[in-house]
C-alpha cells in the first residue's frame, strides 16, 4: 500500500481508521465464539446476526430491550475498570427481559469512540461476552464507530440490545397478583448501573472518599462491582415455583419500579427494616448528606 502524501486527506487523517476496526473483530472473535448457543447461525462478521428459533415452543413470542451504562461509565473509565462495565450492559437489557419469564436468546452491542484503542475496546467485549454467559445469550453481533469530536479524547459510550423468548400464555404481566402476596428481594451487587450522575456528585464533594475502606475493598470498588445477572435464579424460581410479577430495579428504585407491576388499586408494603442496607448506599447517604426518600427513589438499595 502506497502512502499518501501529507497534504491529502485521508479517513485516518480525519480521525477514523479502518484497520483498527479490522484489528478489533480479530481480537473479539474468540470471547465471541465463546457465548455461541446451538441456534446461531453462521458467524461474526456478516451484516446481520442470524438466530434460529429454539424448537419446541408452541406460541413463542419475542421481547426485547436496550439499555446503557449511562454515566458509571465515567468512573469505569477514570479508573480503568474496562473489564466489567460489558457485564453491565448485558444485564441491564437482560434483567430486564426476564421480567417477562423470557430466557435471554441472543445479544448485540454498539460501541462507540472518537478513537479506537483496540485493546480497551477488546477488554469491554470480553465483558460483554462474559455478561452473556452469565444470562444464557449469544453475542451474535454488535456496531464499533469512531466518531472523532462526539466525545472528550479516551471516553467511549455503549448500548445494548437484548431479544428473549416466552410462550405467550407463560407472560409474566403481574395481573395476577393479589392481596397477601409476599415480595421476594433479591440482593444486588451494589448500585448496579444507575444513580451514577448522583453518585459523581457526591465524589466531587469529597474526592478522597473514593479511596476510603469499606470491609476489605475501596468504596470505588463497591460502586464499580458490576450489575448483577439475574436470569438464572429468576428462571429456576419462576419454573419451579411460578412467579406473579417481577420487578428490575433501576432508576426510580422500589418507588417507582414497584407500581410498574401491580394492578390497579393495589398497592406494596415494603418494611424498610426486614434488610440491611449495603454499606456503598450508607456511605453515600451521609457523604452527600442525601434524604433517605431520595436513595429509595434513585437507587435499588
Amino acid at each position: 500500500m502506497t502512502q499518501a502524501p501529507d497534504n491529502e486527506l485521508t479517513y485516518k487523517a480525519a480521525g477514523v481508521d479502518i484497520d483498527a476496526g479490522e484489528a478489533l473483530v480479530q481480537k473479539i472473535k474468540a470471547s465471541v465464539a465463546s457465548t455461541t448457543r446451538p441456534e446461531v447461525v453462521g458467524g461474526l462478521g456478516g451484516f446481520g446476526g442470524l438466530f434460529r428459533v429454539p424448537a419446541g415452543f408452541r406460541a413463542p413470542v419475542l421481547v426485547s430491550g436496550a439499555d446503557g451504562v449511562g454515566t458509571k461509565l465515567k468512573l469505569a473509565i477514570e479508573y480503568d475498570a474496562h473489564d466489567t462495565v460489558g457485564i453491565d450492559l448485558v444485564a441491564m437489557c437482560a434483567n430486564d427481559v426476564v421480567v417477562c419469564g423470557a430466557e435471554p436468546l441472543f445479544f448485540l452491542d454498539y460501541f462507540v469512540t472518537p478513537k479506537l484503542d483496540v485493546d480497551v475496546a477488546a477488554r469491554v467485549v470480553g465483558g460483554i461476552a462474559q455478561g452473556c454467559k452469565l444470562a444464557g445469550a449469544s453475542l451474535i453481533g454488535g456496531e464499533t464507530a469512531e466518531h472523532p469530536g462526539m466525545h472528550a479524547a479516551g471516553e467511549y459510550d455503549l448500548a445494548g440490545f437484548c431479544v428473549g423468548i416466552v410462550e405467550e400464555d407463560s407472560i409474566v404481566t403481574g395481573s395476577e397478583i393479589a392481596p397477601g402476596d409476599h415480595i421476594i428481594g433479591l440482593a444486588s451487587s451494589g448500585p448496579h448501573s444507575n444513580g451514577f450522575s448522583l453518585i459523581r456528585k457526591v465524589l466531587a464533594r469529597d474526592p478522597a472518599a473514593a479511596e476510603q475502606p469499606l470491609g476489605d475493598r475501596r468504596l470505588i470498588d463497591h460502586l464499580l462491582e458490576p450489575t448483577r445477572i439475574y436470569v438464572r435464579s429468576v428462571l429456576a424460581v419462576h419454573q419451579a415455583l411460578g412467579l406473579k410479577g417481577i420487578a428490575h430495579i433501576t432508576g426510580g428504585g422500589l418507588t417507582d419500579n414497584l407500581p410498574r407491576v401491580l394492578p390497579e388499586g393495589l398497592v406494596a408494603e415494603v418494611r424498610v427494616g426486614s434488610w440491611e442496607i449495603p454499606g456503598p448506599f450508607r456511605v453515600l447517604q451521609d457523604e452527600g448528606d442525601v434524604e433517605l426518600e431520595e436513595m429509595f427513589r434513585v437507587f435499588n438499595m
